[in-house]
């Protein structure tokens, strides 16, 4: 016992051990952190099981066409039982006459042939009466069964079934292109994640080369000041120097770690797992600035979010069609079996019996005092509303797109630029190197020599990851990130 306790506790402490390592999932491309992003998020996910969703409502709307088959039962329990009669009736007779070829009462007439009236009721007094006993018009109904097997058929609904068979099917049209919407953000925040790890690899690297640079300076003077040729305040200075480079790589560290959190964050994966990213060596290969050219109808066409609107419209057409359909006469055919227990169909009997039964039913809408107008003329002015939407919404995008394509160009610009910064910082180290050795420049000046070329090439850096960032962006505005996802 003892000895499984061991392992369970040594299983315990290995599962923690293991819960608090990085998980290393190897190296990743752009392309696989978007499929990745694209395929575990979950917003997408509830946007698809929508997608689905008006995928039956279309199938539902579809079965309206079709004749609907219901059953009702029902049951009763009767406290008392049905009297037809409150006591014995006596009906009067007749026999027929053969001198007038007619039947006539037989009542109690005096010798010379006149009837006799009754002087309590005034009525006449039959000579014979026909007895129909109380209990023979008395039914028992305690228990009541009773059961309809119906067919309705519609013929001619107003327009609405129609209607709302088109409403179904630009409403799934709507979750797709909702669904595409998303996608495109996602898409957009994987890059974003994706380059941000990439721009603080290449500051990580660079921050080394800064310490590295730095502390090679810190030799150089410490070996100078016990020559006596340089003093301690020049050493204490490069020495402030090294610690402040010594920081910012511990920073740029603590940044990548979290960058790289976030980014398996966006593609699903556990946050402790340490994705290695293929463009972490990247060069930006782009030699000269494009210009991108596009038709603003095709970016309107490609452009998610105003497709939303665009079948949001088309909806909101087709509930005109509904509203419509309400002031329009509606026809149906109706079939039915009924069943009942007790059953009158040959007297009364305590069995089941029934028998079919077929109708059209017609109902015209008259006079609702302008209800089912005002509700129609509501569903109009809901669909201008949406029209004028769109239109403010391109105008909208017409300049988002500018503005994308502005800034892609500028990030150009911005990276030629960083270029000539860094051959001009390079070139301004090695100068301030070559002079510190040769005693005509000093530690001051090697020192800015550095900064300036740390700040060039982490400028370059920014502006290389500008190029991709605003890339993908314009991508986004004009609607391509959907055509690719």
């Amino acid at each position: 016992m003892k000895l499984i306790e061991k392992i369970t506790i040594c299983g315990t402490f290995v599962c923690v051990a293991l819960g608090a390592v990085p998980l290393h999932a190897g190296t990743f491309s752009l392309d696989s952190c978007r499929n990745m992003a694209v395929r575990n998020n979950k917003t997408i996910r509830m946007a698809e099981e929508g997608i689905r969703g008006t995928g039956y409502d279309r199938k539902a709307a579809k079965a309206l066409y079709l004749p609907g088959i219901d059953f009702v039962g029902t049951y009763f329990y009767n406290q008392r039982t049905i009297n037809l009669l409150g006591e014995d009736a006596k009906l009067p007779t007749m026999s027929f006459d053969p001198s007038t070829q007619g039947f006539k009462y037989n009542i109690l007439t005096t010798p010379d042939g006149t009837p006799v009236k009754d002087p309590s009721t005034g009525g006449y007094i039959p000579t014979e009466v026909a007895v129909i006993p109380k209990d023979a018009m008395s039914f028992d109904t305690h228990n009541v069964f009773a059961g309809a097997f119906t067919l309705t058929q519609p013929v001619f609904m107003g327009g609405q079934i129609k209607a709302l068979n088109e409403i179904t099917k630009y409403a799934e049209k709507l979750a797709t292109a909702a669904r595409n919407s998303v996608v495109q953000d996602v898409v957009f925040a994987v890059d974003q994640a994706y380059w941000t790890v990439v721009s603080l690899k290449s500051k990580q690297k660079l921050a080394d080369s800064f310490v590295t640079l730095v502390d090679t300076l810190r030799y150089s003077v410490n070996a100078m000041l016990e020559e006596g040729v340089a003093t301690r305040a020049d050493l204490l200075m490069v020495e402030v120097k090294l610690n402040e480079a010594k920081i910012m790589r511990t920073k740029l560290d603590n940044g990548l770690t979290l960058a790289r959190m976030a980014l398996a964050q966006v593609c699903g994966l556990p946050v402790q797992t340490e994705m290695t990213l293929a463009d972490e060596d990247f060069k930006t290969g782009l030699t000269s600035m494009p210009d991108p050219v596009f038709n603003m109808q095709d970016v309107y066409s490609r452009r998610q979010d105003l497709e939303v609107i665009r079948q949001g419209i088309s909806v909101l057409s087709q509930r005109e069609k509904l509203a419509m359909g309400q002031m329009l006469p509606k026809v149906a055919v109706v079939g039915a079996y009924e069943f009942s227990n007790p059953n009158l169909n040959n007297g009364f009997q305590k069995r089941f019996g029934g028998g079919f039964s077929v109708g059209a039913t017609v109902a015209i809408p008259i006079w609702h005092w302008g209800g089912n107008y005002n509700h129609y003329r509501a569903t109009k002015s809901a669909t201008n509303a949406q029209r004028l939407m769109l239109e403010d919404l391109e105008e909208k995008v017409e300049l988002q797109v500018k503005q994308a394509k502005f800034s892609f160009q500028e990030a150009f610009k911005t990276y030629e630029m960083t270029k000539s910064n860094m051959a001009s910082a390079d070139e301004n180290l090695r100068s301030a190197q070559i002079g510190f050795r040769e005693g005509v420049m000093t530690t001051n000046d090697v020192i800015a020599a550095q900064t300036a070329w740390l700040q060039a090439n982490s400028e370059k850096i920014d502006a290389e990851i500008g190029i991709h960032l605003c890339e993908v962006y314009l991508d986004k505005v004009i609607g391509r990130l959907s055509e690719k996802y």
